[in-house]
């Protein structure tokens, strides 16, 4: 659903990061953004609640490469992580073109990893999606705790269709950026194949 803006030559590409509360979603974002060139960067933009401690979302243009003599700008966002945020989630995925979720690795926050992936594939459908045909990859963040759970288990509840997945430690950047350059990377192709 990328958007094309023909006066500024721009393909706007919108990638999701989806995953339950505290999972570090917002970090990710984060450390992106600070670690991007200013001239590459529009503002971050955020919106918090007074329930939640984690961004209702974050916007971060970020250029990339060309295609067909167009620039690709992607938009990156965060969803609440709280289930009572659902209506906002569904808008945020709206148009998306890319879908990112963080994984909490930490063992005692496996149900809420579950329940934050079953919520994601059940709101894409409600709008015309299947997360199985769309850019999508995983990321496992907190590995770096010692109550993380092993590779292979979240693996196995996580990722079932065996999508591309990363070990990360977010606050260090541990993983960030290879997870950012690999769903940027299954859009454009997608964008390529005029997808």
């Amino acid at each position: 659903m990328s958007f094309i803006n023909y006066s500024s030559r721009e393909i706007n590409c919108k990638i999701v990061y989806y995953g339950p509360g505290l999972c570090g979603k917002t970090t990710n974002l984060q450390y992106i953004y600070n670690k991007t060139n200013p001239e590459a960067k529009g503002k971050m933009i955020s919106l918090a609640t007074e329930t939640e401690r984690t961004l209702f979302f974050d916007f971060l243009p970020l250029s990339l490469g060309e295609i067909r003599g167009f620039r690709t700008r992607f938009h990156l966002y965060t969803v609440p992580g709280q289930v009572f945020y659902d209506a906002s989630r569904k808008l945020i995925l709206k148009g998306v073109d890319g879908v990112c979720f963080v994984g909490d690795s930490q063992v005692e926050r496996m149900e809420a990893n579950i329940e934050s992936l079953d919520n994601l594939r059940t709101n894409l459908q409600e709008q015309g999606y299947d997360l199985d045909k769309l850019p999508y990859v995983v990321q496992y963040n907190k590995r770096d705790l010692p109550n993380a759970a092993p590779l292979s288990e979240l693996e196995e509840l996580l990722n079932p269709t065996k999508v591309q997945a990363f070990e990360a430690v977010a606050p260090k950047g541990v993983g960030v950026f290879d997870t950012l350059k690999a769903v940027a990377k299954l859009v454009l192709t997608e964008l390529k194949k005029g997808g």
